[in-house]
């Protein structure tokens, strides 16, 4: 009997040793992707942002009178907004182009070389 309750508790703490060191691999395996996660939710942030001051962009031009706003195509990159169109726009809604755009939260710089003026 005595020799069973020793080979049990050998048993009981190996068991334990090892179930142990399965644990500590399993959180470590499990922290790295947790970390990558975390990076790439940032640059998920980073891109909403473009596209959030993309898409504002293009709904103000297009509520605004006298600009053909669905003409003008908008694109963002790191704030900076880029204004392009194959319509021929006059001098004054090429300024309230840019003006909008420049008015924007977010927007770092805008660039209208895209646009083609009278």
């Amino acid at each position: 009997m005595k020799k069973f309750a020793i080979a049990a508790a050998t048993a009981t703490a190996l068991t334990l040793t090892m179930a142990n060191a399965a644990f500590a691999q399993t959180t470590q395996a499990t922290q790295a992707p947790m970390m990558l996660a975390a990076g790439e939710v940032t640059e998920a942030k980073e891109d909403v942002s473009d596209t959030w001051i993309t898409t504002k962009v293009k709904a103000d031009l297009v509520t605004e009178k006298g600009i053909p706003g669905t003409d003008i195509k908008v694109e963002t990159n790191k704030g900076v907004v880029s204004l392009s169109s194959m319509t021929v726009l006059t001098d004054a809604q090429k300024t309230t182009a840019v003006a909008i755009a420049k008015n924007i939260k977010g927007v770092k710089a805008v660039s209208a070389d895209g646009l083609k003026s009278e």
